[in-house]
């Protein structure tokens, strides 16, 4: 299978690259980029030389469509809509990493993300890309989920669809590395910010919020909020979620980590800690894995879901992969069965 990558030099996008060499039916045959389509790929990114021989190309959807089978769009938000049209137009198959197509509440966003959606007709062509729980597996078009949303939603789906929990009572505290801002400039993400610190942001108007519900919904439709915090710590790579419930029936541990094997079985990337057992960061970063490590409490009869990802494999790249996987009809686990990086 042939693929195009537009927005190669993001960090998504150059994650893509390191996956898709592995891939034993997946041919990279173009690269792109809007603002560096005048350089090579290893002048921007020297860690790439003598690797990638590809030149960056300007974006051109007809030269694309002729030569490739699929196309990722690892673009940021607000690009992706505009971009993406004329390959959806043209019924060619399309993965974006992007937010542009992942809600489908009439104005949710442009209220959450704050510019205008891509048209509706097309926002409902979009599968929602949560590998685990694909509605549409033969879509061609297909919205791949947020980091943030993809640990919260494989944190909750088990209790949520064995319908265990006071859907009124979930609370999600997420941290992610720097890497999650992509590679624009702020204070912010400067060095002297964000070591030795940690720092909350987006209160209360994280644009993965509605998405999370939207998702969580589908399981409890009487779902209606969640509380949800991010914060910002000194780490590269990693999205470290606790998720905190009540539940409406006590549990054993045992039970509880029972359930979630039981609940996982088919599912490769996703790795459930024994009893009394939490993950760590680094037991992911470089690959597509989830790690979930649980305990419920029975005097305060909640429930603490530890979950950590790679934001860039499991929250982006990783997972774009594995829905290529079950698009193509590949083995799920193709390409993506690197070790994690440790330490």
């Amino acid at each position: 299978m042939k693929v195009s990558i537009i927005g190669v030099t993001g960090y998504s996008g150059l994650e893509l690259l390191r996956y898709l060499r592995q891939h034993p039916s997946v041919e990279v045959v173009s690269i792109h980029s809007h603002s560096m389509n005048k350089k090579s790929l290893e002048a921007v990114n020297p860690h790439l030389k003598h690797l990638i021989s590809l030149p960056l190309e300007e974006i051109n959807p007809e030269k694309i469509m002729n030569k490739s089978d699929l196309v990722f769009f690892a673009t940021p938000s607000g690009i992706s809509k505009e971009l993406a049209e004329p390959f959806i137009q043209a019924d060619f198959p399309v993965i974006d990493l992007s937010g542009d197509f992942r809600l489908k509440e009439l104005g949710a966003y442009e209220t959450w993300y704050g510019s205008s959606a891509a048209p509706l007709d097309l926002l409902q062509k979009f599968d929602y890309g949560l590998a685990e729980y694909r509605e549409n597996p033969q879509a061609k078009w297909i919205a791949n989920p947020g980091c943030y949303a993809t640990a919260a939603e494989l944190s909750l789906a088990p209790l949520l669809k064995e319908k265990k929990l006071d859907v009124d009572s979930i609370v999600i505290d997420g941290k992610s590395g720097v890497s999650g801002a992509g590679k624009g400039l702020s204070q912010t993400t400067h060095f002297s910010e964000t070591h030795d610190n940690m720092t909350v942001y987006k209160m209360n108007s994280h644009q993965h919020i509605p998405e999370i519900v939207q998702q969580l919904k589908k399981w409890a439709p009487t779902l209606e909020v969640i509380q949800f915090s991010t914060s910002l710590i000194p780490v590269t790579r990693g999205i470290f979620l606790t998720t905190y419930a009540k539940l409406n029936e006590p549990i054993s541990d045992e039970e509880l980590v029972d359930l979630y094997c039981t609940h996982f079985e088919n599912s490769p990337f996703v790795r459930i800690q024994a009893v009394g057992q939490y993950p760590v960061l680094k037991q992911v970063i470089g690959s597509n894995y989830c790690d979930i490590g649980l305990a419920y409490n029975p005097q305060t009869k909640m429930v603490t879901i530890v979950t950590v990802i790679d934001n860039l494999g499991k929250g982006a790249a990783g997972q774009a992969i594995q829905n290529l996987n079950i698009f193509a009809g590949f083995d799920e686990r193709c390409g993506l069965e690197l070790l994690p990086i440790y330490p």
